[in-house]
């Protein structure tokens, strides 16, 4: 049986809630989640919750009439929640391998919908690989966010998944996901073992291998939202794999050809946070050292002014300036947010 066979079969079978985990890898703890999602998670049904592991809160906002694709949606937990965020005139795509979890899901579609007050459905469930996304329907350019919760990390093939992400999306759109990562790159006998592998902590990617394939699917410059340490909870599988160090980090990556550098570099532009971001009047978030305060101008990089600029957040700021004079390289100043994890972390820009 091959991994991906393991994998259908761990969280098909194996696992009948989150007390059946291992380790703490693919728990999802309370603290990352925030007001809004806390009130639409009061929605969700019971056997949904239940049945749903995820290592962080991959949902981010201004998803309003949006199209959004759940890669690795297991039984829909937040798909029902972007469902909920998108409105009835978005429209939210789960994507699944495991047959178990898919039926969850679906038994749950319907309730869900009329719960949210939904007459039409704006929400569909498909079962396929992620790494082959084009087989199942899925169009080029035409997804407005692509996010996932600690999936990634089961591919056998992360550079073909990171390959269809930015096929599908739109000029502009966002990658947002939580995943596992590591300090080094994973000795094989413990990407081989099948409990760590399935408790996502076997695939976890180096972070700077995952930088490289990142690169290689044209996006140079990646932000990290949130970054924690994993505790395994497990003293057995610790001491297999305790000399990893282990993270729970939130990603953020926009499809912008042409238009990121490879370091951040300063043209002298200005952006200023109109605190329109439904749930963000007073601040907005875009990575953990780039805090905007609602109407106070900011100088930022030619690659921040873009992910403002030229993605689904136009809206929602007004920057000035242009790269028509270069200064040089932009120093980024330190991260203006207190960090969930000391030891800090970052993309291009930190």
């Amino acid at each position: 049986m091959n991994k991906t066979e393991h994998i259908k079969e761990y969280y098909g079978k194996f696992l009948h809630g989150k007390k059946d985990l291992k380790t703490g890898a693919c728990c999802c703890s309370d603290e990352l989640l925030t007001p809004a999602i806390r009130e639409i998670e009061k929605q969700i049904n019971n056997e949904v919750l239940t049945k749903f592991y995820g290592c962080g809160s991959p949902i981010p906002p201004a998803l309003e009439g949006r199209v959004v694709l759940d890669l690795g949606c297991g039984t829909g937990k937040d798909v029902f929640i972007a469902s909920r965020l998108a409105g009835p005139e978005g429209f939210v795509i789960g994507v699944d391998m495991t047959g178990g979890q898919l039926e969850v899901a679906e038994r749950n579609l319907d309730s869900q919908m009329k719960k949210f007050g939904y007459a039409v459905r704006n929400v569909e469930f498909k079962k396929g690989y992620i790494e082959d996304l084009k087989k199942i329907g899925i169009n080029d350019n035409s997804i407005d966010v692509v996010m996932s919760n600690c999936v990634i990390n089961l591919s056998t093939d992360k550079r073909k998944v990171f390959g269809e992400i930015f096929r599908v999306l739109k000029p502009g759109g966002e990658l947002y996901f939580s995943d596992v990562f590591a300090g080094r790159r994973v000795p094989e006998d413990i990407a081989n073992d099948p409990v760590l592998y399935n408790e996502c902590l076997g695939g976890a990617m180096y972070i700077e291998d995952f930088r490289r394939m990142l690169r290689a699917a044209g996006c140079p410059d990646y932000r990290v939202v949130l970054k924690k340490r994993i505790k395994m909870g497990n003293a057995k599988l610790e001491a297999k794999a305790g000399m990893i160090d282990f993270y729970s980090m939130t990603v953020r990556a926009f499809k912008l050809p042409g238009r990121l550098e490879d370091i951040c570099e300063d043209y002298g532009q200005v952006a200023t946070y109109l605190g329109t971001i439904p749930g963000y009047s007073h601040s907005f978030d875009l990575d953990d050292h780039h805090r905007f305060i609602a109407g106070k101008p900011m100088l930022v990089c030619g690659n921040t002014a873009s992910m403002l600029q030229e993605t689904r957040f136009a809206g929602h700021f007004k920057v000035t300036g242009d790269r028509s004079v270069h200064y040089g390289p932009f120093n980024c100043a330190p991260a203006s947010v207190k960090y969930q994890d000391e030891s800090g972390g970052g993309g291009a820009c930190c």
